[in-house]
């Protein structure tokens, strides 16, 4: 009986988090379709121009700004923290692997305004005094985004590591294979569903990232044509604007919100799809 009471105390609070999602959005969509509707979907989507005193609303150089930070942020990320996940699965002691694991965890509790800061205070310097410029750029989005997906996609692949069996490594070490290819040929292929769960999440943290975005991309309303250019994304424009937007332009912007919404439910599915092909293929 009072197994019976749990569960359905258990599935209200699922179906309640389900209720939330909808209501949020619907609450969008129907704040945004209204700009949509009066600018038209690709005027909207692949329109230049953002001039909401002309009620000119295009977002081409946000979905681009958003795209390009957070794939730079992916090609920095990815390989140091599955590097990391790596090397402390399989070279460090477990007793020091249990102090580290947290350290590395506790830098997700970091607020993102401290890592804007200190890309404002160290980073934009340095990329200035190398590239020129004013130095806050894509470059410097995307290096302070990689730092920032880091303990989840260590964390996520460090647990995909220690779920492949044993007996895998052990089969490989008794047929003569080294440390390293047994690393490269057996467990990582293993664990490749795992380290792609850790690399959405990483990817669902950095497209959605904005206050260290803010302070460190150079916020420019254009398309951004090199990875040094300044450059302004979805989100940020949103918390930007939001304050003072009222009418076609608040509009807009919640407009802007549904393409995100969008965006981010594509890379999730296409990022699903190649994890169950993978799975399947195991």
């Amino acid at each position: 009986m009072k197994e019976r009471y749990i569960g359905r105390i258990l599935l209200l609070i699922a179906f309640s988090a389900l209720c939330a999602l909808l209501l949020i959005s619907i609450f969008v969509v129907k704040e945004g379709m209204a700009a949509l509707f009066s600018t038209g979907f690709f005027s909207f989507l692949f329109g230049r121009e953002w001039n909401p005193d002309a009620r000119i609303f295009g977002i081409l150089p946000f979905i681009l700004g958003s795209l390009w930070a957070t794939v730079g942020a992916l090609v920095i990320g990815v390989p140091v923290g599955v590097g990391c996940a790596i090397f402390l699965a399989e070279f460090v002691p477990s007793r020091a692997v249990l102090f580290l694991k947290p350290a590395i965890e506790l830098l997700a509790a970091i607020p993102s305004v401290v890592f804007g800061f200190i890309g404002v205070v160290v980073l934009t310097p340095v990329m200035r005094s190398f590239f020129g410029g004013s130095g806050a750029s894509l470059l410097t989005a995307s290096c302070v985004l990689g730092v920032m997906i880091l303990p989840t996609i260590i964390s996520i692949s460090l647990d995909a590591f220690r779920a492949v069996p044993p007996s895998f490594k052990e089969g490989s070490i008794a047929l003569g294979a080294t440390r390293w290819q047994t690393v490269r040929m057996v467990l990582l292929p293993a664990a490749k569903p795992g380290i792609a769960a850790g690399v959405i999440l990483g990817m669902g943290r950095a497209i959605g990232e904005t206050m260290a975005v803010i302070m460190v991309a150079g916020n420019a309303i254009k398309v951004p044509l090199s990875i040094l250019a300044p450059a302004r994304t979805l989100t940020t424009n949103i918390a930007l604007e939001m304050g003072y937007a009222a009418g076609p332009h608040r509009q807009a912007l919640f407009a802007c919100g549904i393409v995100l919404f969008l965006f981010v439910m594509v890379l999730n599915v296409v990022a699903n799809a190649f994890i169950r092909s993978h799975r399947n293929e195991g």
